[in-house]
């Protein structure tokens, strides 16, 4: 039986890390354009809605867009390759700067949601960079490609806010318009380094190959991958969008929510570094078991106290939760798939994610709200327990047929 996880670094793997480099650089600036909205979605909205209430809903836009993008950019990457899904993306993200300056200008409430909703549009491509890194690989580099990738989160957690420091006055007294100005030119930067990304258009005869998606979808290890993620990425969401309102709530300042947020994101993605060591070391489902048990660690802190300490502990032990669920998931979706089957498996893993996180998404305010920030923690700990049971069984189960055995297929990549 062949390991698809275990194995030498090939020379083919050239290829793959010069697709690394552009895509880690591609998700530096991805992560800026949604840093970009997260910091200015709901204070423009506050400022342009037409009720209170609606204030945080441009936010809730761009989840949905990343939900309702992951299909359409699993199906024309199918047909047309990952390059032009890329740019098609970017593209996206340039309409969001675009639209979201003139919707600040003429205080268009409408027209700021449909611009983050591209946001959002933009958001579920860059999802597929994760993915798109592994193509080709060898099975060794496959979860370290994942995971760097990944790292440029990084720098997305440090250009973002201070691209939003740097231009908001620019335009004043129109807050933030400047600020989408310079997003359009961000995403327009990525979509010139993604233009040299090595992906070559799918060959006519694997448009219809492989097998049919209800098929993949059962298998117990894709279910367990896909219900990790589902759990991972939205109960991350929950309360990272919960705690700076918490805060404020609890008379903390917002330098103190600034804070927190900031190292919440260089939680998320510094881990990035080392996590694919991890996992072709121990394992995915180690990695995600880990990821898993900090994310309930996470919420343990943050029903052990309120203050600013508390906040920022909670913040940064759930951003490495995420991150090592999230990409341990993430690297165990590719163990479940064909080549000519990956963009479809790929997007429609993604779909599941995102639209959970879109439905938690216009749920969280009200659950804060109404039940307060020990309901928000209180949360987490049942869906990370059945992520654990539902992984465990799957590991401790007797391995199917690797894929890479099937005589009429090549060792399966992405």
């Amino acid at each position: 039986m062949i390991d698809l996880t275990a194995g030498e670094e090939t020379a083919d793997d050239a290829r793959a890390r010069a697709n690394v480099m552009r895509l880690a650089a591609a998700q530096a600036l991805t992560g800026a354009n949604s840093a970009v909205i997260f910091a200015t979605g709901s204070i423009v909205g506050a400022t342009i809605a037409p009720s209170m209430s609606l204030a945080t809903v441009p936010l809730s836009m761009y989840v949905l867009g990343m939900a309702a993008g992951t299909l359409p950019t699993g199906a024309i990457s199918r047909r047309y390759g990952r390059r032009i899904a890329f740019i098609i993306g970017t593209g996206c993200g340039t309409l969001t700067g675009l639209l979201g300056c003139l919707a600040i200008l003429r205080g268009s409430f409408v027209l700021f949601c449909l611009a983050t909703f591209l946001g959002g549009l933009y958001g579920a491509v860059a999802q597929s960079y994760r993915f798109a890194a592994a193509d080709g690989a060898s099975a060794a580099f496959r979860p370290k490609a994942v995971s760097w990738v990944m790292a440029g989160g990084v720098f997305a957690g440090v250009l973002g806010p201070q691209l939003v420091q740097w231009t908001m006055d620019v335009w004043s007294p129109y807050l933030f318009a400047f600020s989408f100005i310079m997003q359009a030119a961000v995403a327009l930067v990525a979509m010139a380094i993604l233009a040299g990304v090595d992906a070559p258009r799918p060959a006519q005869a694997d448009l219809h190959a492989g097998r049919p998606l209800f098929e993949i979808a059962r298998q117990p290890r894709f279910i367990a991958a896909a219900l990790c993620g589902v759990i991972a990425y939205p109960m991350m969401n929950l309360v990272m969008t919960s705690a700076p309102l918490a805060m404020k709530i609890c008379g903390l300042t917002v330098g103190d929510s600034n804070f927190a947020i900031q190292w919440h994101i260089v939680a998320m993605y510094g881990p990035s570094f080392f996590t694919g060591a991890l996992i072709a070391r121990f394992g995915a489902p180690v990695i995600v078991a880990l990821g898993l048990f900090l994310e309930a660690a996470a919420a343990t802190i943050g029903l052990s106290g309120i203050t600013a300490t508390h906040f920022s502990a909670t913040l940064m032990v759930l951003g490495v939760g995420w991150n090592f669920a999230f990409v341990g998931a993430s690297a165990l979706v590719l163990e479940t798939h064909l080549p000519q089957e990956k963009n479809k498996v790929q997007a429609f893993n993604d779909f599941l994610v995102f639209g959970m996180m879109a439905i938690g998404s216009f749920s969280s305010g009200q659950l804060l709200a109404n039940y307060g920030w020990s309901a928000v923690n209180m949360v987490v700990y049942p869906p990370v327990a059945l992520g654990l049971v539902v992984l465990a069984l799957v590991s401790f189960a007797r391995r199917p047929v690797q894929l890479a055995e099937v005589d009429e297929f090549p060792e399966p990549s992405l």
